[in-house]
């Protein structure tokens, strides 16, 4: 097979801005991190509480892999579940208040189960157009109709349920925080309007758990709506520092993922070791709050310097997300080289992961950056970005 259409579509990506490569890292996760032979303050990571690299959770992860193993081997209708399966999923299910949780080999065979499991054929899924990659790609394959409503646009949601009433489910998807805007969904209204039209709501928590709420449960404690909504769905792999997703709901829920979710049935279950980290750093949440303190404290100096200080439009962001728009792909991936040389790891996100002609500079703060670490990045911004847009 020729390898002339693969090689024209990777030239034509380069031509406009829009092409990838893979880095070298050489060191674990953490505020600063060794990449491709040079040590650079990291503002890539969504590690947001600094337990990636975190000794204890290393430990935790150590322990079980003796105890049980690397691997899993198939799937855990296949092979069985382990034990460290069972707690995490307890622990997950008492951290938020819900009947049952279950836990996915990654955040995006979680978002697809859930929304899969939310409505099929014949029904209708009301889609936030910012929506993640996996919340989308779950409503294509669900075989149910997809209706996509302006981005936190509640009024023409509210609409459209209406002009859709009848006899199908309907089911609405959305994030807490978005990833890329850093900006909050109203859970409130979302509640208000699935109860008023009797649809079910599923709310991708990803970025928020872990940072928002008064015990890290996210964006539903934080807007006081928990227990209100129908399908919760989180991830390992960004406060917790891991690997893997989750969906918390009714055990009615998480019996018929367990018969139906592809993306469940059909994959090889997390390692046993995954898991026991995870507790571990769910622990971790619970005990040390003063880290989600620290990320939300220096987001906030991050946004009033870039924003009430240099004027920088950042009215998108209220959270530890903070992007800052440069519009043009080409120049967008030039300055993140730039910041690069300056020791500072900013990573460039462009179309598709944007809408077209707001391509950004995306910052993630996170419990590891100290005060130096954010002087040295406004130095950059001001000498680099401010004077570039």
């Amino acid at each position: 097979m020729s390898t002339t259409f693969w090689q024209q579509g990777v030239d034509e990506l380069e031509a406009a801005g829009l092409g990838r490569r893979l880095n070298r890292l050489e060191s674990g996760q953490g505020p600063t991190i060794r990449r491709e032979g040079r040590v650079v303050i990291n503002f890539a990571s969504n590690d947001y509480l600094s337990l990636a690299a975190d000794e204890r959770v290393i430990d935790a992860a150590v322990r079980a892999a003796r105890d049980w193993g690397w691997g899993a081997a198939a799937s855990r209708l296949v092979s069985g579940t382990f034990t460290p399966h069972r707690t995490l999923e307890t622990r997950l299910a008492e951290f938020f208040g819900a009947p049952a949780a279950l836990v996915f080999g990654s955040g995006y065979h979680a978002n697809l189960a859930a929304v899969r499991a939310g409505a099929g054929k014949g029904d209708v899924i009301f889609s936030d157009e910012r929506n993640h990659a996996s919340l989308i790609d779950g409503a294509r394959l669900s075989g149910a109709r997809v209706v996509v409503f302006p981005h936190r646009d509640y009024d023409a949601l509210n609409e459209l349920l209406a002009r859709h009433a009848g006899p199908v489910r309907r089911l609405i998807v959305t994030e807490s925080l978005f990833s890329v805007d850093g900006g909050f969904a109203s859970l409130p209204r979302l509640v208000e309007l699935k109860e008023r039209h009797d649809a079910v709501l599923c709310v991708d928590e990803a970025h928020a758990f872990g940072v928002f709420g008064d015990h890290g449960r996210g964006l539903a404690e934080m807007q006081n709506v928990e227990g209100r909504i129908d399908m919760l769905i989180g991830t390992l792999s960004k406060a917790l520092g891991g690997a893997g997703g989750f969906i918390c709901g009714s055990q009615a829920l998480v019996d018929w993922l367990v018969n139906t979710a592809r993306t469940f049935i059909f994959s090889t279950a997390p390692p046993p070791a995954v898991c026991a980290a995870a507790t571990a750093a769910l622990d971790i949440v619970e005990q040390e709050p003063e880290r989600r303190a620290n990320v939300l404290a220096s987001a906030a100096r991050l946004r009033t310097e870039l924003g009430d200080v240099r004027g920088h439009d950042l009215s998108t962001t209220q959270s530890q997300i903070v992007p800052v728009v440069i519009g043009d792909p080409a120049r967008t991936v030039e300055l993140a080289e730039q910041l690069l040389d300056r020791g500072l790891f900013v990573p460039a996100f462009r179309p598709p992961s944007v809408p077209s002609g707001s391509a950004r500079l995306r910052i993630s703060v996170t419990a590891g950056h100290e005060p130096g670490h954010l002087d040295t990045l406004l130095k950059a911004l001001d000498e680099l970005v401010i004077r570039s847009v």
